[in-house]
């Protein structure tokens, strides 16, 4: 290797780092696990030390024997959280994550009194609980002596940036995220800033994923032992980070991620917005846009059941009696977080439906792997409205590593799903934006097309898409079905 590139992929649960070579091939990765603390029920925060403590150690770990190799960093990181710094830097209360759903008040009032309308004109999305704009109104209903001492208002990724560099940077990706970004047009909405009681300089200069933003500050050389010119390349939300790692950056490109939460992501040259608001239109980090549909309870769904119910560890041998797909009669709504893409329904919870006296453990984890399938095809039908035509997908996220889901996907969603040689996802993705920035490749396309390979492909059976046709139809019944009671709880 003579030239080092690393990719910080800022999760939920753990930071992964990936070493990169020249060349696109992957030296190394390093996993740091940290706590995620829920201190009331919907609540969801994180200390924003742990994320930099433990990347630094993994940093450390990451280039050990290679340091002067090293050219420049990005990232792809956890996308919505707030993280808030007074004047002196310090971090004011732990991060408001993605998955947090305290803000029904705030929701209502930005869909309900401002308007949906006024909201997609500005910003070209709709209000949802995980976003950031929420989140700021929350703080200032319920912490004014915080909110009140906001100096900076920062992303989850660009706190890691932030720290490394000492510049108040975002991407435009990421902060299409946050409801006060005019995704058409790439710039902050002042309408939206005045709605939230933000000002703009609390905000950061929005840059292109693959741009430079500055270089690591020379105290954080000396601790990595690195060369004094490694620059700090901008990055992307995880989504859109994902997205490059596997190579989707053309127009009507599509991958689907089964981490977490689930996605997705459809890349596209021009911006739109579809008529009912319920996919994000976003931009992404090629400097064109996307749309995306995301679930909140993926994999995480099939987690829950292995490891909390049936107290297993082994998935796949959860999954190895499955083989009469199209033809269970039980469904599973995945909805364990509530719901984002396409519903939009915070009270929307999981539920098991259709069991009988002869129902199996295999039928019922068969119905998990299902039920995140349809929910996700929830999403892709409200594109295929909007117009597109989706043929073909490729695949990222622990889930995307089962044979027998990457058959449902296929089958499911009628399209042909691509796996490709690397599932490092948006690590990986980190990294081809730092080699972009640091002029490795000459953009974002050229480096998707020179390292990301295709190594496999599920293709649709025709009789097993007409049986989960009618499955389907059948499991769409049942979130209306269900809506008034979920209120109840």
């Amino acid at each position: 290797m003579e030239r080092g590139y690393i990719g910080v992929d800022l999760g939920t649960s753990a930071v992964k780092l990936l070493l990169m070579d020249e060349n696109g091939g992957i030296i190394k990765t390093v996993t740091k696990e940290y706590a995620l603390s829920f201190p009331k029920p919907g609540w969801s925060e994180q200390n924003p030390y742990d994320w930099y403590e433990q990347s630094m150690a993994g940093i450390k770990e990451l280039i050990a024997g290679c340091e002067d190799k090293i050219r420049g960093i990005s990232f792809g990181g956890q996308m919505h959280g707030l993280v808030v710094l007074d004047a002196e830097d310090k971090v004011i209360r732990p991060a408001i994550l993605w998955n947090d759903g305290r803000t029904n008040e705030e929701v209502d009032y930005l869909n309900g009194e401002i308007g949906k309308q006024v909201l997609s004109d500005e910003t070209g999305n709709i209000a949802f609980a995980g976003f950031t704009a929420p989140k700021i109104l929350w703080m200032k209903k319920n912490e004014p002596e915080n909110y009140a001492r906001i100096e900076k208002i920062m992303l989850p990724k660009d706190y890691l940036a932030y720290r490394l560099s000492g510049v108040h940077a975002t991407d435009a990706s990421d902060a299409s995220g946050m409801l006060l970004y005019d995704v058409k047009n790439r710039c902050w909405s002042s309408k939206m800033c005045e709605i939230c009681g933000v000002k703009e300089e609390q905000l950061a200069h929005v840059y292109e994923s693959y741009e430079v933003i500055g270089a690591v500050k020379p105290e954080i050389v000396s601790e990595l032992g690195i060369k004094e010119d490694v620059k700090v390349i901008a990055g992307a939300g995880d989504n859109a980070a994902a997205a490059i790692g596997t190579g989707t950056v053309n127009d009507g490109d599509c991958n689907i991620s089964l981490g977490t939460s689930g996605t997705i992501f459809i890349a596209a040259d021009k911006f739109s917005v579809d008529e009912r608001n319920g996919l994000h239109s976003f931009a992404h980090a090629t400097g064109a846009w996307h749309l995306m549909g995301c679930m909140l309870s993926a994999a995480s769904c099939n987690k829950w059941w292995v490891e909390e119910i049936l107290k297993e560890t082994d998935y796949a041998a959860e999954q190895k009696d499955i083989d009469k797909l199209g033809t269970n009669d039980v469904y599973f709504l995945p909805y364990l977080m509530g719901e984002r893409s396409p519903i939009n329904d915070t009270n929307a919870r999981g539920a098991f439906i259709g069991m009988r006296m002869d129902t199996t453990r295999s039928e019922m984890t068969q119905a998990i792997l299902e039920g995140v399938t349809f929910a996700l095809r929830d999403s892709l039908e409200v594109a295929k409205a909007s117009g597109l035509d989706i043929k073909k997908t490729r695949i990222c996220g622990g889930g995307a590593k089962s044979p027998l889901w990457r058959k449902m996907i296929a089958n499911i969603m009628n399209v042909t799903v691509e796996t490709i040689e690397s599932e490092e996802g948006p690590a990986l993705g980190g990294a081809m934006l730092a080699a972009v920035g640091c002029g490795e490749f000459a953009s974002v396309s050229e480096a998707a097309a020179k390292i990301v390979k295709v190594t496999g492909t599920e293709s649709p059976d025709l009789e097993l898409v007409a049986l989960y046709e009618d499955r389907y139809s059948k499991f769409s019944l049942l979130y209306p079905a269900l809506n008034e009671a979920f209120k109840q709880f």
